[in-house]
């Protein structure tokens, strides 16, 4: 099929990376690799950082100019088979791909769409009607975590699901054969304001707890709460941690070959990334069993999960893997299996694959 992509989010091509972003340009990636082809349909950014109507109603005016812009260069060009879009949710809803797949006779899919009761107030409740109307709308919407699914089966009953695991493209970081240094820890994310503020703090509360075990932390990211992570941390001995700053792909790879686990509580992740990548360069991780986290580490097997917001427990949990060699061994290798081959970008476009035969040829 030719395929429009459309995230409202943040486009694949925005110049500022992060989770949303990678797994965008993943999903288009499988795409591709199961044998569609996939052009951005719109570069819109449709994201409402407040409740403001005044932003609401510019917001609106401009994706309506982007919808007829894109029905004029469709009835002159030719019309796509499906149009998908990638995470609406109540912040940056889908206001522009379920008219044109009415008006075109479309396919249309979600993916990573979300809803919740609790946002149904002010402004709020008319944009997540409209995610709610898109996911009634869509020939399938595909969930990537189970919450997700839940909340979505809760406020829609009749609309069509499938769940496609988070993954990624692992080649990158198998290419690397672990060697990992003793007692270093790692942990990769932005420093900005919200849950990953708050996972910093707790890191570095629990990593207080430890400071009779020998450990070095590798901190890779950078944002405006930069100084205030820094500070966070400030109470430790010279040389604990050491700052990476913002790293490209490629270093990170680096970075994560050479540690030996990777520590980051999650609060409030709607799965990350970064814990698969960590998990194919051949690191065990230590997370919160929290959100979304549990959908890519698996409790015993590939890292350990503790009680959300249980520091005490967290801190143990480090401490344990890095006085155990044997489980920590152990968790890294069926981490790197995982990531590698059950989570690879190659099984995502295979699961893809099935998923629009099923739900989106049969209604063409």
């Amino acid at each position: 099929m030719k395929i429009a992509f459309y995230s409202p989010l943040k486009s694949p091509n925005h110049p500022v990376p992060s989770g949303d972003r990678l797994m965008a340009r993943l999903l288009m990636a499988a795409l591709v690799k199961a044998g569609h082809t996939v052009e951005i349909a719109s570069e819109v950014r449709a994201f409402l950082p407040d409740a403001a109507a005044d932003a609401n109603a510019a917001r609106s005016e401009v994706a309506q100019a982007e919808r007829v812009r894109l029905s004029a260069l469709w009835r002159e060009h030719g019309a796509p088979d499906l149009w998908f879009c990638y995470h609406p949710y109540y912040k940056a809803p889908d206001l522009i791909g379920p008219a044109l797949a009415r008006e075109f006779g479309l396919g249309y899919v979600t993916a990573e769409a979300s809803y919740s009761n609790r946002r149904n107030t002010g402004l709020w409740q008319q944009m997540q009607q409209h995610v709610l109307d898109a996911v009634e709308q869509a020939s399938v919407n595909i969930c990537l975590t189970r919450r997700d699914s839940d909340g979505l089966a809760a406020a829609a009953p009749a609309a069509r699901l499938a769940m496609l695991p988070p993954f990624l493209d692992p080649a990158l970081f198998l290419e690397r054969s672990p060697e990992p240094r003793p007692g270093r820890l790692i942990s990769v994310a932005m420093m900005r304001s919200g849950d990953k503020m708050d996972s910093y703090a707790m890191l570095a509360q629990a990593l207080s707890r430890l400071t009779h075990l020998p450990w070095q932390l590798s901190v890779a990211g950078d944002g405006p709460r930069a100084a205030d992570v820094h500070s966070l941390f400030a109470g430790f001995d010279e040389g604990r941690i050491i700052w990476h700053g913002e790293q490209t792909a490629t270093e990170i790879a680096g970075l994560l070959s050479s540690a030996a686990l990777y520590v980051w509580p999650g609060c409030g992740e709607a799965y990350g990334l970064a814990y698969l990548e960590a998990q194919a360069a051949g690191l065990p991780v230590v997370a919160q069993e929290i959100a979304g986290v549990p959908e890519v580490v698996m409790q015993g097997r590939t890292g350990l999960l503790t009680p959300p917001g249980d520091i005490d427990a967290y801190a143990q949990a480090i401490g344990l893997l890095l006085t155990d060699g044997a489980e920590r061994t152990a968790l890294a290798e069926a981490a790197r299996t995982f990531a590698g081959e059950e989570r690879s970008l190659g099984t995502a476009a295979s699961r893809l694959g099935v998923i629009l035969d099923d739900y989106v040829q049969q209604v063409r």
